[in-house]
């Protein structure tokens, strides 16, 4: 069961923006992934983003606020507050969520939630289209090892989520409350448990997930990662659904995984996308971060309407376009599952018209 389509892609709900894309028009990104901050309260022992190094750095609320506002009028439709960091930290993160949902665009978040105390459940919970926790296994004791921090915070977590449902049926909000764990050998055997926790909190999903590389993580502790009869597991944590609860295991991703190869030789999808840092840097590609081949500029000191049509993010699609070889890209990178979509609608098979 995947009734929010997280193994796959939602691109095609966008047929004005993908047609317009098409035809050569500089389309503006549906979605956009922001990092309030660069501190991190966890050290993961698979974060990917490891080599940014953790940067004590947080974007300007104000100035911020002023670019979210011009963004709902130039057409960004998404943003997922997660990033280099812990959302949370952010000092105004509140204020931040609110004003995006007042700007236009639907809210999310991605984070640890350590710090989604009562007072701030009050403020997201009602804004959000959806909150997903990472929570990386089924027991404080496995938690601390694999989030590497105090075993405390794993029942803290549960709490503060028991804290959100609260708020959710409160105020009738409709945000959708889940949690997702990176599959590990060191959690493997504590998925069932886990699912079983999200789905007595009345939490919507569980999302299991495989490992993936980042080319530019410190760590390669996983790198060579297998997973023996995933269908088994599978097949085990989908007994635990019900009408309300699901468990998404990423088969999908974890087949291509396995592959370890893209169909697709070019990106195609960093127009309907991108990725601001906790230093106002906007980027093409998260993969990428620290490359200034795929640095578009820094909202501290242009609008996004200047970064978006400005002469140095045309360069960077233009280099992605002829010379980065995406088979040497992220297996499973965010934008997969689009690129794949986009490739098959600008290589298309004989006889389309047959339909």
């Amino acid at each position: 069961m995947d009734p929010f389509n997280v193994d796959s892609h939602k691109l095609n709900y966008h047929p004005d923006r993908v047609g317009d894309w098409l035809r050569g028009v500089n389309v503006y990104p549906i979605y956009m992934e922001v990092s309030p901050t660069g501190a991190c309260n966890h050290r993961c022992t698979f974060c990917g983003l490891d080599f940014v190094g953790y940067q004590p750095r947080s974007l300007e609320t104000g100035l911020f606020k002023e670019r979210l506002t011009e963004m709902g009028t130039l057409g960004v439709r998404s943003i997922m507050y997660a990033g280099e960091g812990e959302p949370l930290l952010h000092r105004n993160i509140g204020e931040i969520a609110a004003h995006t949902r007042t700007s236009g665009i639907d809210v999310a978040f991605t984070t640890n939630a350590v710090m989604l105390r009562a007072q701030l459940a009050d403020t997201l919970v009602p804004v959000c289209e959806w909150i997903k926790v990472s929570i990386n296994a089924g027991t404080a004791a496995t938690y601390s090892a694999i989030h590497r921090t105090k075993a405390a915070d794993f029942d803290r977590v549960i709490e503060n989520l028991r804290q959100a449902r609260r708020v959710k049926e409160d105020t009738k909000s409709s945000c959708v409350l889940g949690m997702q764990a990176v599959l590990l050998p060191e959690n493997s055997g504590e998925m069932t448990t886990l699912a079983r926790i999200a789905r007595d909190l009345g939490l919507d999903y569980l999302v299991v997930k495989p490992y993936s590389q980042h080319p530019q993580s410190e760590t390669e502790r996983y790198r060579d990662v297998t997973y023996e009869d995933p269908q088994r597991l599978a097949d085990e944590l989908a007994s635990l659904n019900t009408g309300e609860f699901s468990v998404i295991f990423r088969l999908n991703a974890l087949q291509k995984a396995a592959e370890g190869r893209h169909p697709y030789t070019r990106c195609l999808a960093l127009p309907f996308w991108s990725y601001i840092d906790a230093g106002g840097n906007v980027w093409g590609c998260s993969v990428y971060l620290g490359d200034e081949r795929f640095l578009y500029g820094n909202i501290t000191t242009e609008t996004f309407k200047q970064i978006w049509e400005g002469e140095r993010r045309a360069a960077s699609l233009k280099w992605v376009c002829n010379d980065l070889d995406a088979s040497g890209c992220r297996v499973n990178c965010r934008m997969d599952e689009a690129n794949r979509y986009l490739w098959d609608l600008r290589t298309p098979p004989r006889h389309v018209n047959f339909i």
